[in-house]
């Protein structure tokens, strides 16, 4: 169980810091949840104590993680299937993972593509998602700004 404080990682939203633990009634039963406060989105997400574990909630990096997020980044992109909906849940699917080197692998690939051919409008968005969700762990463990941690990111692309 992470403690009030600890900053954690939550697939899909990014980085936050838990500021409690809070007991909710749901359909008559009494469940505890974290209070997580996601700084980059400006935005608060209980999530199930009970459940944490299994949707990926994680302890955010620390500083000693920092060159191998970056080696990845500057990793010439992997291949990737030629339809751009297989491509598409492919890189969803990393996300989804809530590990950081698949969010950073997977923005290495967006970019890579992007810099070749423009990518769909899903991809861009996916592309942004991705990003956010880096930074906002760069953020949190290096004591970065947003724009810090989004050059932190592109200088290493």
């Amino acid at each position: 169980m992470f403690q009030v404080g600890e900053k954690i990682a939550y697939p899909m939203y990014g980085a936050g810091t838990i500021t409690d633990i809070v007991e909710k009634e749901v359909l008559g039963e009494i469940h505890k949840y974290y209070d997580v406060n996601l700084p980059h989105s400006k935005m608060t997400v209980l999530i199930p104590v009970e459940s944490s574990a299994r949707v990926g909630v994680r302890r955010i990096i620390t500083a000693e993680d920092f060159p191998t997020v970056f080696k990845l980044l500057g990793e010439e992109a992997e291949a990737m299937p030629a339809n751009w909906n297989r491509r598409y849940r492919l890189n969803m699917d990393r996300l989804k993972t809530g590990e950081i080197e698949e969010v950073a692998s997977v923005v290495r690939n967006l970019v890579r593509s992007d810099r070749k051919k423009s990518l769909s409008t899903g991809e861009k968005k996916l592309l942004g998602t991705a990003k956010q969700i880096l930074e906002s762990e760069l953020m949190l463990a290096g004591n970065y700004t947003m724009e810090e941690a989004d050059e932190l990111v592109e200088s290493h692309i």
